[in-house]
Parts: structure tokens; sequence; C-alpha cells
């Protein structure tokens, strides 16, 4: 029975240990698609692209995943929620009340 439980646990390690792995390989594994897709349809495929195919997937497979308008509007508040935070001189427990009543708003 003891030989059971360790067996599992060590099962149960590795998998939690594998899962962040495989996630991140089929994100990349995504992307990977994207950008060939988006070198084909530009025309980097073919005899004598080699070059400008491979520099156009080192930009496309580092690029950074664009904000949603959402993320960016939301980053847009706190920062002028914290400027008015700031004019209004506003510190510790008075700040913090008003920056929760300023971002829900």
């Amino acid at each position: 029975m003891k030989h059971v439980c360790t067996l599992l646990s060590s099962i149960m390690l590795a998998a939690v240990l594998i899962t962040p792995q495989l996630s991140y390989a089929g994100a990349q594994q995504s992307k990977m698609k994207t950008c060939n897709a988006e070198a084909d349809a530009k025309g980097l495929s073919g005899e004598g692209k080699g070059d400008d195919r491979k520099a156009f997937m080192k930009t496309c497979l580092s690029a950074k995943p664009a904000k949603t308008e959402a993320g960016a509007s939301q980053q847009n508040k706190m920062k002028a929620c914290n400027k008015e935070a700031k004019t209004k001189s506003l510190a510790g427990d008075e700040r913090k009340t008003f920056m929760k009543t300023c971002l829900s708003s």
C-alpha cells in the first residue's frame, strides 16, 4: 500500500510539472501556425525567399500579443485615477478608498 501511494504521488507530481509545459507548447505551436500562414500570405515561401522568411518568422514569433482594448482602457483609467489622487494629495486609506471608487466608476 505504501508503494502504491508513493507511486501515485510521483505520477501526480509529474503531471503537475508537465502541464504548464504542454500549455506553453500548445500556445507556441498555435503561434507558429499563425506566423507560417502569414508568411505564406505575404509570398515568403518558395525559392529565393529563405532569408526573408527566416527574418519574418523571427519577428513574428517573438512578437508579444497585442493588448486588448479593454485592457488598454483599464490601464488608461488607472493612470487617470492615479493622477487625480496625486493632485488631491491623497495617501493611505483615503487614497485606497478613492482609487477603489474611481476605478469602479
